[in-house]
């Protein structure tokens, strides 16, 4: 039986078609039941519900699919940006005027949004890692990627669930609702993982990135590990550092590296050059892509980086004869 909360959507056209398809077809997940992002539908406007701004696209995507339509969800990065470090803008500001609710990522990723608040006075900010088994990336500090393995993930949806309902308590089975659809397609995302990725021989299990932000991927996953840099925040490579890659790459054979959409490969690509390695192209981590680029939202993300990492690791069959 379905929430009667979700009727309650504010009757915008495709709110209004989310509400009917919901109301007839309950098996329907949250994917299928999203308020278009006011970034790129401006007949939402003006919009009369609770805004409630994410310090980057991945997590604002996050908090559609739990939010249903009921809220506007709206991140202040836009698709393709850098998050380590962003600097805001006059217009960040003046988009965030009204914000009810502020969403952060944490664990050092989003540092800067702390001057959002010093702006907009008392608004109510939810760490939606908080919870997470954290790893290390470094001494002492936490690798904040935590959203790259849907097991993790699971826990930001429980933080965005509990953060809407005390937001817009009216609205608490519709949330419930929707983050349990939507925790249902993360499994099905984390089995359908596993099993591409345990097909991977042992030997080619080296998950050559430019920043380390695979770690709980690979912890998940049976994976190990290597990168040029830590955070994209920190992009100084040393030629010892460079130098020890390259030998890793060589002397484990590994058939490709691969890099980020939000920073600049040529670094990579010496290193696949100088290995013997092929680049096997850019994964999308800190960022969704725009509209139509492979990785709009979270889960066509994960499915775009599964594809590149089996695609890029996964033994070549060789050439058959000709006919």
């Amino acid at each position: 039986m379905l929430p009667a909360s979700i009727s309650k959507v504010p009757a915008a056209p495709a709110l209004r078609l989310c509400g009917t398809l919901l109301l007839s077809l309950t098996a329907l997940g949250p994917a299928g039941c999203r308020a278009p992002s006011p970034q790129t539908d401006k007949s939402l406007q003006p919009d009369s519900r609770p805004l409630v701004l994410a310090s980057f696209t991945v997590l604002a995507d996050m908090g559609r699919a739990v939010a249903c339509g009921r809220l506007r969800v709206d991140s202040i990065t836009r698709p393709g940006a850098e998050v380590h470090g962003y600097e805001m803008t006059p217009g960040d500001l003046r988009r965030a005027s009204g914000t009810r609710l502020l969403l952060e990522n944490g664990l050092g990723l989003d540092r800067w949004t702390r001057r959002f608040t010093d702006r907009l006075g008392a608004v109510p900010r939810v760490t939606a890692s908080e919870g997470v088994s954290t790893l290390a990336i470094g001494a002492g500090v936490a690798n904040p990627h935590a959203w790259m393995a849907p097991r993790a993930a699971l826990v930001y949806v429980e933080n965005l669930r509990r953060a809407f309902s005390r937001l817009d308590p009216a609205g608490a089975a519709t949330f419930r609702y929707c983050a349990d659809a939507y925790a249902a397609e993360l499994r099905s995302l984390d089995g359908d993982l596993r099993q591409r990725l345990a097909a991977l021989p042992a030997e080619k299990r080296l998950l050559v990135t430019c920043e380390g932000a695979f770690s709980y991927l690979a912890r998940d996953y049976g994976l190990q590990e290597a990168w040029l840099w830590p955070v994209n925040g920190e992009r100084e490579v040393t030629p010892r550092r460079m130098g020890h890659l390259i030998e890793t790459v060589r002397r484990r054979r590994v058939p490709a590296v691969f890099c980020e959409s939000t920073v600049d490969a040529r670094i990579q690509r010496r290193v696949a050059a100088e290995s013997g390695a092929r680049f096997g192209g850019n994964f999308h981590v800190d960022s969704l892509s725009p509209p139509g680029g492979g990785a709009a939202t979270y889960l066509e993300l994960m499915r775009h980086n599964a594809d590149l990492l089996v695609n890029g690791l996964a033994p070549r069959r060789a050439a058959g004869p000709a006919p």
